[in-house]
């Protein structure tokens, strides 16, 4: 007889699409310390760049004889520069901590807490008790990405003033221009990421161990950065995930270009569906212990 007989014939009206709702489970993530601290970390990311900037006396204060233009050296010239330099120093590393963070630790850390067969004991069926964390975790990763530009667009504009998104290169954005295409950014710099997703929640269903999903998800992920670097991998190197991370600057451009973002997505979408499908495949079959 299935569980989920035994259940019906126990209480009767017993629904497994009605266990662990995402609102339960969304609250009961956003009770935790971590996703305070990470919020407040990226919250207070970009008034820590317009006090340096002020203390150093401008973008390209320290640039010296190094003739690279970036976007650093406009991120002074309006609210709209400003989030998008905000974008730029994080995109590389500082938005993989809180992917990694909020898909790792979500079911490795029930697992640490010795409550994961209690939940599945409730009955929550296991693909249920994933997906509603899956979704979750995304919906919180998803947030702190958006977190960061608005609030840097915010600080920005207050400081600097809003107007048009000056290209390093030269050129202009226009300002009614710049709200979308900073949130097509976001989109992709998200889509991106859905590597460190899969990376992270894959290993949280392979270990009770938070830290070591986490540490793992943004270790792999370092060691792409790495492996792109590598030039002599030549084409090979399309296939990374790491290769694509900034083709959102694409979007910031006067035409908008979008085959390096669609590359990048297809990559990073092909990663995270094998990723997923390893966890929910896994952990159908894993002996749930703690």
């Amino acid at each position: 007889m299935s569980t989920a007989t035994t259940v019906q014939e126990v209480a009767p009206g017993y629904r497994a699409s009605r266990t662990l709702p995402l609102r339960v489970e969304a609250l009961r993530q956003w009770r935790r310390r971590r996703t305070l601290v990470m919020g407040g970390v990226l919250a207070a990311l970009p008034f820590i760049m317009i006090i340096a900037f002020a203390v150093g006396g401008g973008p390209d204060g320290g640039r010296g004889g190094n003739n690279r233009i970036t976007l650093i050296d406009t991120a002074t010239a309006s609210g709209a520069n400003f989030a998008a330099t905000c974008l730029f120093v994080s995109a590389g590393f500082l938005l993989v901590v809180p992917v990694a963070l909020f898909c790792g630790d979500t079911v490795a850390s029930e697992a640490s807490w010795s409550s994961l067969r209690y939940l599945l004991a409730s009955p929550v069926p296991r693909a249920r008790l994933l997906w509603s964390k899956l979704v979750v975790a995304l919906g919180f990763s998803l947030a702190a990405m958006v977190l960061l530009p608005v609030v840097a667009l915010a600080a920005g504009t207050a400081a600097y003033g809003w107007g048009p998104l000056k290209l390093p290169a030269g050129g202009a954005l226009a300002a009614g221009d710049t709200v979308p295409r900073l949130a097509l950014a976001v989109a992709f710099i998200f889509v991106s990421q859905l590597v460190t997703a899969g990376l992270a929640f894959w290993l949280s269903t392979r270990t009770d161990a938070p830290l070591g999903a986490v540490g793992g998800a943004v270790g792999l992920t370092i060691v792409g950065n790495v492996l792109d670097a590598v030039t002599a991998l030549g084409s090979w190197r399309e296939f990374l995930p790491a290769h694509w991370q900034f083709a959102w600057a694409d979007a910031l451009q006067p035409q908008l270009e979008w085959g390096g973002m669609v590359k990048g997505a297809v990559v990073s979408v092909s990663y995270a569906l094998v990723l997923f499908a390893l966890a929910f495949r896994g952990f159908s079959r894993k002996d749930i212990v703690s």
